[in-house]
């Protein structure tokens, strides 16, 4: 395979020469990734760098997946203008088991090619005076040459001193398991390199940083769960092949060579972007349910039909119905969400829009509600 593929897209690999001289140890890299659980779901953009992981163990390197459950109490402030909200243990628990199962949807699952690690099992064990001896390896001058910090402090903004330990912590993984190469976004690389200054300061060979490009989603800004433009590794393949369709043909070309890591193809853009998203769905749930997805999207979505299995649901008491209410219990929306919808036209009866908001329950019983372009139910009198 080579150090080409090994740094295929990445925008840093730092220091120059480091990751030749790492290969010719002669003995398998360990080759860091944290990730942090501060959504329920890992997507495509956060994938690129678990995709540099799959190539180092496509080469005989351990991938060390570091899921940072005890990080995640104090927020990574890496590209953010305020302090992340902290979760509950619960939540916490619950985002990392998600996060563990959509990683192997890119990564290899063995015990040879992969160490799954969970940061509490060390950070939890720091003393005062441990914490205390990394706060003196970074200054407080140097904390602020970072964007994010440097901005929030010229605007007055508060920074929180768990903030200003985050870059710590994270560094503290790679001494915990020492680390030879760690990937990350180019958001993270200010806490990749406060990696190697930490290692350095334990005694440590420091590692290697490589940093992978920051996926643009359809609206043009960066894929983030928090926003919500985002893909989950193991969303519903409906909603994958839906999802990537909707991206423009402007970023095409990104898209295919940071996601399929391949050119992009000859011909139609139209050609292109179906064959992205069966690529994308294929990944994560095999090539029978990419055809399947696309089916229901060329169905659905081109030519605007309802899915050949419809699930269904009984129609609430009363008469007339109100929508709103109907569609906020038959789909998750809230009722304002749903007269917005209403109002927009994408509310649909048996394929025609519909603008009442109380509608006879003899035109609703049978029919088939539609709501957007993906969401169908057909409505039936309870039995």
């Amino acid at each position: 395979m080579g150090i080409a593929e090994l740094t295929r897209n990445a925008v840093s690999v730092l220091p120059e020469g480091g990751l030749e001289a790492k290969l010719k140890l002669g003995r398998p890299l360990r080759v860091k990734f944290g990730i942090d659980v501060t959504s329920p779901d890992i997507h495509i953009g956060r994938g690129i760098p678990l995709q540099r992981m799959r190539a180092f163990q496509e080469e005989g390197h351990k991938g060390v997946l570091i899921i940072g459950d005890y990080t995640t109490r104090i927020g990574d402030p890496s590209g953010r203008s305020s302090e992340r909200p902290i979760l509950s243990d619960e939540e916490i628990d619950a985002n990392a088991q998600r996060y563990l199962e959509q990683a192997k949807v890119i990564l290899r699952d063995e015990d040879e090619l992969l160490e799954v690690r969970y940061n509490g099992e060390w950070l939890s064990k720091l003393t005062y005076a441990d914490v205390v001896r990394l706060g003196r390896i970074v200054t407080v001058a140097r904390m602020l040459e970072r964007d994010d910090f440097e901005k929030r402090y010229r605007a007055g903004e508060p920074i929180s001193i768990s903030e200003l330990l985050y870059p710590l912590m994270q560094a503290y993984d790679s001494v915990a398991i020492e680390s030879d190469v760690e990937l990350g976004g180019t958001d993270q690389l200010y806490n990749l390199l406060a990696g190697r200054e930490v290692m350095d300061a334990f005694g440590l060979e420091p590692q290697v940083v490589l940093t992978t490009p920051l996926l643009l989603s359809w609206d043009g800004e960066k894929m983030s769960s928090s926003v919500g433009n985002n893909i989950p590794l193991t969303a519903l393949p409906e909603e994958m092949f839906g999802l990537t369709m909707r991206i423009p043909d402007s970023q095409l070309e990104e898209w295919w060579t940071l996601v399929a890591e391949w050119p992009v193809p000859a011909g139609e853009p139209m050609e292109a972007k179906l064959e992205l998203a069966r690529l994308i769905v294929a990944r994560s749930h095999g090539e029978d349910t990419a055809r399947e997805a696309e089916e229901h999207f060329t169905r659905v979505v081109r030519r605007h039909e309802a899915p050949e299995e419809v699930p269904e649901r009984p129609l609430p008491a009363g008469d007339p119905v109100h929508l709103p209410a109907l569609l906020a219990d038959a789909f998750g929306l809230s009722t304002s969400e749903a007269r917005r919808l209403i109002a927009q036209g994408g509310v649909k009866l048996d394929g025609e829009a519909i603008s009442e908001l109380d509608v006879p329950r003899t035109r609703l019983a049978g029919a088939v509600l539609q709501a957007g372009k993906r969401r169908f139910v057909r409505l039936n009198e309870a039995a």
